[in-house]
């Protein structure tokens, strides 16, 4: 869990659906559900070598058959392949395709055509590649909100001629109220979000995917380019897990209602299929897992902030916890179905000759430790109270030798061991990508004193990092985590953007791409950072 205090322009046929130019101020969400027609453009996801998956959204007066045409040119004289798609009330209007019938590793575009001969705005998308791959290129997002700050990063790499296919790690959307999170005062005007309310219900769920797919520059990205999405916890509630969330009370009412409520607005929304857990095989290059780490199986969190709080030494209190609950080797974030399929493939692909074995999941792998903070810094920290009882058990967290956040696989010391455990025995080539935390992160896995991987931690695309609480300088910040965290190599706590993946045969570089704001709508980047592991080492370069 973050610190959330409190709780080359090409155009392609026709325009994007309802901008979110067009929502500002009132009236906003009577003009999302009265839109009719293609309402929110297009989208791809889930490549395979022959297919892939295509996703619109057509509202009519009532459930409608669409044909999704596919074309090796923009014109569509030729149409190399296509099918049909229902836009059904049930689903919230929502349609997608898979096709199948492609040739691997090739770019193509796509549109839909409506009943009443209407066409969809035309999309751009591609296969993966079979056989011998010499570069593959991934633009990887996390932590998407949309009240504070305009999503510049979708914008920049949907604008990129290098990267082949977009990873989002989760946080697309948050659940929150307006106004909650962030604060009213913070929040970036004409950033608008319906419902006002928390989204607890389909309804609720639905009009907030709504909401922000009809971001210009979210459209864009989907239009340009195929993703692969895997939903975090604030597609459902805060710190979600398999049988409860901290932003779940019992007077909203039953969570088993609520979490299936939100993955089927999140199934509909999105380019997926709806499976879980999948891989992805880039030639002979890399294997990319997408596990699910949330929903399926995870254990409940273990919230350090009552534990320092309760009677008795707060420290002796998190020793007790780390030493009792938290070294249960029950404790899970897949369960034992999906951990099985994650080691076995990993080594599948391993024997097969592939090269990089990718898993690409929401939450940090990394041990994420920070000292006890200086007086000087307590005080310079701009936290309401219960923020401040969140910096409490993170201090003590320190002296207890404990990890400052317990939400990510920190929080689940035998499951972690038992992953990169499988990477070394599968002799696997590993690379984490994973958001969450809204900061940037690089870290050298290391199970049993042996290197087992390296972690590309992704910043935010917008919602705030550590900046927002602390006021020290930034590159003092990064280096009190590193500091005090053997594993982490490199931190960055005060920008937001994305991550672009180079993957070639011999070695895998990544930046953090850091945008020059998001108050205001913006192309414009700061200097970023690279780091880069070599096939082998598993351990970033020096």
């Amino acid at each position: 869990m973050p610190l959330e205090i409190g709780r080359r322009e090409l155009v392609l046929g026709a325009g994007l659906g309802i901008s979110a130019l067009a929502l500002m101020g009132s009236g906003a969400a009577a003009q999302l559900l009265a839109a009719r027609g293609f309402t929110h453009g297009v989208a791809s996801g889930e490549p395979g070598p022959t297919s892939i998956l295509l996703w619109t959204r057509f509202v009519s007066g009532s459930d409608a058959r669409l044909t999704a045409e596919i074309s090796e040119a923009p014109d569509f004289r030729t149409i190399r392949a296509g099918g049909t798609a229902h836009a059904r009330h049930d689903d919230d209007f929502t349609a997608r395709a898979v096709i199948g019938g492609l040739d691997p590793g090739r770019w193509y575009f796509y549109r839909f055509v409506g009943p009443d001969g209407a066409v969809s705005p035309v999309g751009r998308t591609r296969t993966l590649p079979v056989g011998p791959v010499a570069r593959f290129g991934l633009g990887v997002f996390s932590c998407a909100n949309l009240p504070a700050g305009w999503f510049n990063a979708y914008a920049h790499a949907a604008a990129r001629d290098d990267i082949d296919l977009m990873v989002h790690t989760g946080d697309y959307f948050y659940e929150y109220p307006l106004g909650y999170y962030p604060r009213a005062n913070r929040m970036v005007a004409g950033r608008v979000i319906e419902p006002p309310t928390e989204a607890i219900r389909l309804a609720d769920y639905r009009l907030r995917l709504a909401s922000y797919r009809a971001d210009p520059d979210l459209q864009r990205l989907h239009q340009m380019f195929p993703m692969i999405a895997q939903r975090d916890d604030h597609e459902l509630a805060n710190d979600s897990w398999a049988h409860g969330a901290e932003n779940h009370t019992p007077d909203e009412g039953d969570y088993e209602v609520r979490k299936r409520a939100s993955i089927k607005a999140y199934n509909e929304w999105l380019p997926v299929s709806g499976r879980a857990w999948s891989s992805y095989d880039v030639g002979d290059l890399a294997t990319i897992f997408r596990p699910e780490t949330r929903l399926t199986a995870r254990s409940a969190w273990l919230d350090t902030r009552p534990v320092v709080e309760a009677p008795g030494d707060p420290v002796a209190n998190l020793i007790a916890l780390r030493d009792g609950p938290l070294a249960d080797p029950k404790r899970t974030l897949m369960g034992d179905a999906q951990e099985q399929w994650l080691y076995q493939g990993m080594a599948q692909s391993k024997r097969r000759g592939t090269r990089w074995q990718v898993v690409s999941q929401q939450v940090l792998v990394g041990q994420q430790k920070l000292p006890e903070l200086p007086p000087a810094m307590l005080s310079s920290l701009k936290l309401p109270p219960e923020g401040a009882a969140y910096l409490r058990a993170i201090n003590a967290s320190a002296k207890a030798g404990l990890p400052a956040d317990l939400d990510g696989w920190a929080g689940f010391p035998a499951a972690r061991a038992r992953f990169l455990s499988a990477a070394l025995q599968a002799d696997a080539d590993l690379i984490v990508l994973s958001g969450d935390s809204h900061n940037a992160w690089a870290f050298d896995l290391a199970q049993d004193g042996k290197p087992a991987g390296v972690e590309f931690g992704g910043h935010s695309v917008t919602s705030a990092g550590l900046e927002e609480y602390i006021t020290v300088p930034p590159a003092l910040v990064g280096q009190f985590f590193v500091n005090a965290s053997p594993e982490l190599k490199w931190a960055e706590t005060s920008s937001r953007g994305y991550m672009a993946i180079e993957l070639t045969p011999d070695k895998v570089t990544g930046e953090w791409v850091f945008m020059d704001g998001i108050a205001a709508r913006s192309l414009a980047t700061r200097p970023g950072h690279k780091m880069q592991v070599e096939r082998g080492r598993r351990v970033f370069a020096a």
